[in-house]
């Protein structure tokens, strides 16, 4: 049984500068030994040091940006230490007391140096204390139940007040209040974090905020590129690559947020595609990119074969990934680029390009089948003004016809699919309806000329997806196409 550190070891000297005070008590040498291997580090340094009590400061102090200082000391001394150390405001709340090894426990403090001048200036009498470094630190109860935004704020502020720096409303407006989420990675928007001074934190600003923000991997966007591809400008801020994983609606996607589009405001439209019933159908998605609709027409709509059209190389090495991820991969074929071979095979095409993909009108049209037509799915940016107030009397749909109506007969079925079409009006903006209106025109009259015969279109929805700028919004435009018998 080893012998009892207070019993054997006389009082030391007091210390110079950087040494343990003479009431620092050490746990016994075998016990020290067990603790150096695992995560706690002891605060001597030195060989010397860490062989006798009251050695100076260990050089693994400073190593590893996840091990924190700590006050270590006797159970039945926690509470009174930590009254004292939230009185002296050194005090660490982001963690919770932690045991260690030999029936210790260690109090987490915010400076480890202030901490020891703090023993030397101002000995807690009786009270046998020890500076440490623990290894990823446990979060307390506040921290972990405390929102992001303002956990981040505070850890901001603590690294400013570290480097000298004080808070300003200018960096309070400079700090995100929204965010990405992918896995482990935070994506920040491109409108923070652009003042000069945090520059001069160097790398501790991006490992602050990916701590505040739990997250492992950090990026920021820029503005997306003018070239057909809408390609994304994002900057990897901490991490080693940009490949994550995004789960919408059980669907998982992966891709290079450096390199792809990810949408998060496009999920109302991935639901709405999840819950279409497109079994037996044949999708054609002129637009595929990495996956976004292809995917829940193929996972949860039950579309017996899809073709996924897309030119972006990066877009099409994560479609592949994430064909494959979802287990659909036998029932997709990938048209990589020229998509000018497909022909007469859709009864549903798919038009996810903003803010217009009227360029793909001509091709939608090639694809339907020319039998039996099919369903254009068309997306669409419409700028609109804003709405003024509507009365109450105006919000009204079109009366139902009346009894005395009803009796004068039925004026056929173009009578009643245009008072169906009324009623659609009346729920849509008028710039949207006269947007849809336009476009029904223009593709009725492409599939009149590509199959020389006449074809008639019906608009079956319009479906707002999100507000894309103020006054504009991103809309898609549901559009039934038959073809007419020949007269």
């Amino acid at each position: 049984m080893p012998p009892a550190a207070s019993a054997r070891r006389p009082p030391l000297p007091g210390p110079p500068l950087g040494v343990f005070p003479p009431y620092f008590r050490p746990y016994p040498t075998w016990r020290r030994r067990s603790a150096t291997r695992k995560t706690l580090r002891g605060e001597t340094a030195g060989r010397a040091g860490r062989e006798r009590a009251g050695g100076t400061l260990d050089a693994r102090m400073d190593a590893g940006r996840d091990a924190i200082p700590a006050l270590g000391t006797e159970p039945r001394f926690a509470q009174s230490l930590r009254q004292r150390l939230e009185d002296a405001r050194l005090l660490d709340g982001r963690y919770r007391m932690q045991e260690v090894p030999g029936g210790g426990v260690a109090l987490p403090v915010l400076d480890g140096t202030a901490a020891l001048r703090w023993l030397q200036d101002n000995g807690p009498g009786g009270l046998h204390c020890r500076l440490l470094r623990i290894q990823d630190p446990a979060p307390s109860k506040a921290a972990s139940l405390r929102p992001p935004a303002q956990r981040l704020r505070r850890e901001l502020r603590r690294l400013l007040l570290g480097h000298g720096e004080g808070w300003s409303e200018e960096l309070e407006r400079d700090v995100p209040r929204a965010w990405q989420r992918h896995g482990d990675m935070v994506l920040l928007s491109k409108d923070c974090f652009s003042a000069a001074l945090w520059a001069k934190l160097g790398p501790a600003l991006w490992e602050t905020v990916a701590s505040a923000l739990g997250a492992q991997r950090l990026a920021k966007r820029g503005r997306v590129l003018a070239d057909k591809m809408r390609s994304p400008s994002v900057t990897l801020l901490l991490g080693q690559d940009g490949w994550v994983e995004h789960v919408d609606n059980g669907v998982r996607y992966t891709f290079d947020v450096t390199k792809c589009m990810f949408s998060p405001g496009n999920i109302t439209e991935k639901l709405r595609v999840a819950s279409m019933q497109c079994s037996g159908e044949v999708l054609v998605d002129l637009y595929a990119g990495i996956g976004y609709f292809t995917l829940p027409y193929l996972v949860h709509a039950a579309a017996a074969f899809a073709h996924a059209c897309e030119w972006n190389p990066h877009a099409l090495e994560a479609l592949r990934r994430n064909l494959a991820l979802n287990g659909v991969q036998d029932r997709c074929r990938i048209h990589a680029g020229d998509s000018r071979q497909l022909r007469d095979v859709a009864d549903r095409v798919n038009l996810g390009l903003i803010p217009s993909s009227e360029e793909g009108w001509p091709v939608a049209c090639r694809v339907l089948k020319k039998s039996t037509g099919g369903i254009l799915h068309i997306h669409h940016n419409v700028e609109s003004r804003p709405a003024p107030p509507v009365l109450k009397d105006e919000q009204r749909l079109p009366e139902e016809p009346s009894s005395e109506q009803e009796d004068e007969g039925h004026q056929g079925s173009e009578e009643m699919e245009s008072s169906g079409q009324k009623m659609l009006a009346a729920r849509v903006r008028p710039e949207w309806w006269r947007w849809a209106e336009g476009a029904a025109v223009r593709i009725r009259g492409l599939l009149t000329e590509l199959h020389s015969q006449p074809w008639h279109t019906h608009i079956l929805h319009i479906e707002a997806v999100k507000s894309y700028a103020p006054h504009v919004h991103h809309i898609v435009l549901d559009l039934e196409c038959r073809p007419l018998p020949h007269t």
